[in-house]
């Protein structure tokens, strides 16, 4: 039984990794503190003898008591409408941030596990995408704020390994999807299905050609607990490498809720990606790890979540 702290442990990734973690037997501390996060994604772990909540900050001096083995820095604004609107916040948790979860780290002898991103990748120049591709990011573009937060967090990450010897893991992170999305998220799926279910014409922007590759969240969860209990230092890619567009995605996520409404296109917005695909050979390779839900049933699971909410007036 290890001990594992999560930052960002209230939001949609971290309240998943939370129960993964709680099932195999380890005790969680989960940190948040509400800016995207969400008290309900954690509200049914409340009160158990091996999970705690702490309401923090971490751009600022974090002070957790007792051992930690683990920790997993998940904290960070991370859909486009999220960073657009926190730009400054999204900037400091992936670099102050960054810095004091992994001071924290070397203080209690953990392992650091940081939550990266496809996004390094930028709009990318070589398809699928490789970990050993530097990437092709904007950085005064819009969208700069959350690609070049996670490459410094890399980076930062990879000096605490080099310089001080912690024992670092770096997880790239492509489009994931399942319950406690936030449905005014602003990322495809939360969008086309909350649009979907109230009746509302269903927005892609551009031509719908650009592609996107979902993975489920327990798939991903699994990816991320193989790589927290490996070895491995360097970058890994943990996705799903279907791909499909953005336009077919729309069309299929209307079909399956039933609904009659239309698609409609809208002006791509500026730096958005035409394409986004993981290589996994090194997830196989290094985690024995692939994606195994199927897009049909992750958006089913998804829709019945989705449904339920949505009628509750979430």
């Amino acid at each position: 039984m290890a001990r594992v702290l999560i930052t960002g442990g209230a939001g949609f990734l971290g309240s998943h990794l939370s129960e993964l973690m709680l099932s195999r037997g380890h005790e969680v501390v989960c940190m948040d503190n509400f800016i995207t996060g969400d008290p309900a994604n954690i509200a049914h772990l409340l009160g158990r003898p091996d999970f705690t909540f702490i309401k923090h900050d971490v751009t600022n001096f974090i002070y957790v008591a007792g051992p930690l083995d683990f920790i997993l820095h998940f904290a960070s604004p991370a859909s486009p409408i999220d960073y657009l609107q926190l730009p400054i916040q999204t900037l400091k948790v992936g670099s102050l941030g960054t810095h004091k979860v992994l001071g924290l780290a070397k203080a209690k002898g953990a392992v650091f596990l940081l939550a990266s991103t496809s996004e390094v990748y930028g709009d990318p120049l070589i398809h699928p995408q490789r970990e050993d591709y530097w990437g092709n990011v904007n950085p005064v573009g819009p969208r700069g704020v959350y690609d070049e937060a996670k490459r410094f967090a890399e980076a930062m990450t990879m000096a605490y390994h080099r310089f001080h010897g912690v024992q670092t893991r770096i997880v790239r992170i492509f489009n994931t999807y399942g319950p406690r999305m936030r449905l005014n998220d602003g990322r495809a799926l939360p969008a086309f299905m909350g649009q979907a279910l109230r009746g509302e014409d269903v927005t892609v922007f551009g031509d719908g050609s650009q592609t996107r590759s979902f993975c489920y969240v327990s798939d991903l969860c699994e990816g991320i607990y193989r790589l927290m209990l490996s070895n491995e230092v360097m970058p890994v890619n943990i996705g799903n490498p279907t791909e499909i567009t953005i336009r077919e995605f729309a069309e299929r996520v209307v079909k399956m809720v039933g609904s009659s409404v239309k698609v409609v296109f809208r002006p791509l917005p500026e730096d958005d990606p035409k394409v986004r695909q993981p290589d996994i050979t090194r997830a196989r390779a290094i985690l024995g790890w692939e994606a195994q839900v199927c897009l049909e049933e992750g958006l089913a699971w998804t829709l019945e979540d989705f449904r339920r909410r949505i009628a509750g007036g979430a």
